[in-house]
């Protein structure tokens, strides 16, 4: 039997840890299993419009747990619908459990982002409560709006978090550069992130995300 790995609480966005995931399944059926489900998963929300389902939908981590949604998910490539779900719901990992850290992070990338800042939509002061409620909004969007519109949101937040580290491991530099060093790595992926997202957001507009 292949031992699956546990994954920690996400301190930061970590995507490329969180897809290390291991198992037996086969690549070419694990991408058809990938695919299929986040099909389902968003059209059958859409279609029931039930708010007892999306708010499920948005605990499905907390629910079902963070290596059921890997499985399902995680190897999946950015520019797909189970890519874009995987990064959505890792998001609002993060958020959930480094929500003081992330909001720190926001408020300092605000002003240097301010037309992002209006795309993502948190409300002003952007306090771990605001972050938190921004990222359940942002999930609920993929199952009841616009889901380009919720990809952008996502997308822009992550720009606006990762200005806002870029701006505190410039802060750090010199005194603090293990803290520096994990600020602009975080700040490169949170970048990715958001552009990966946006590009998903573009692609489903154009009727090309599967």
């Amino acid at each position: 039997m292949v031992e699956q790995r546990r994954y920690r609480r996400p301190a930061m966005l970590d995507m490329e840890e969180a897809e290390q995931i291991v198992g037996d399944i086969d690549p070419l059926d694990r991408a058809l299993v990938a695919h299929e489900s986040a099909a389902a998963v968003v059209a059958q929300a859409r279609a029931l419009r039930d708010p007892e389902v999306t708010a499920r939908l948005i605990r499905l981590v907390d629910e079902e747990g963070i290596d059921t949604v890997a499985m399902m998910w995680s190897k999946a490539e950015p520019h797909t619908l189970p890519g874009a779900l995987w990064r959505i719901y890792m998001l609002r990992e993060w958020v959930k459990f480094s929500a003081e850290s992330v909001a720190r992070s926001y408020h300092h990338g605000v002003q240097a982002a301010q037309v992002r800042h209006a795309i993502a939509g948190v409300e002003d002061p952007p306090g771990p409560d605001e972050v938190r409620t921004l990222a359940d909004l942002i999930l609920s969007g993929v199952f009841t709006g616009d889901l380009a519109v919720a990809l952008e949101r996502a997308g822009a937040f992550c720009r606006v978090v990762a200005t806002g580290a870029a701006f505190e491991a410039q802060s750090d530099e010199g005194h603090a550069d293990a803290r520096a060093h994990e600020a602009t790595l975080r700040a490169a992926q949170l970048v990715r992130t958001g552009e990966e997202l946006e590009r998903s957001a573009m692609l489903w507009r154009e009727e090309k995300l599967d």
